[in-house]
């Protein structure tokens, strides 16, 4: 599964997300949203690109956005990648 995710400094859920791809063992390259040194793309890019973006992280799973960290968790348990069990 390919796994992108758009997110910005400082957002508590886009650090979720990254342990969600880490508990599931899949590897996800983020790109960091904003205007400051480091970005890879700048707000206005992003909102232009994305247009339904409701929030952060935004995710896109094997190129088809998904939403954020809700949707996405809901299609790693459907998938099986990751479980509510606790180890």
């Amino acid at each position: 599964m390919k796994i992108k995710f758009y997110t910005i400094r400082g957002c508590a859920h886009c650090a979720t997300m990254e342990q969600l791809c880490d508990r599931a063992g899949l590897p996800y390259e983020k790109i960091l949203v904003g205007e400051e040194d480091g970005c890879t793309i700048s707000m206005f890019d992003f909102t232009a690109a994305y247009t339904n973006a409701k929030g952060f992280p935004y995710v896109i799973l094997d190129d088809e956005p998904v939403g954020g960290l809700v949707e996405a968790a809901k299609v790693f348990l459907d998938k099986g990648l990751v479980s509510t069990k606790k180890k």
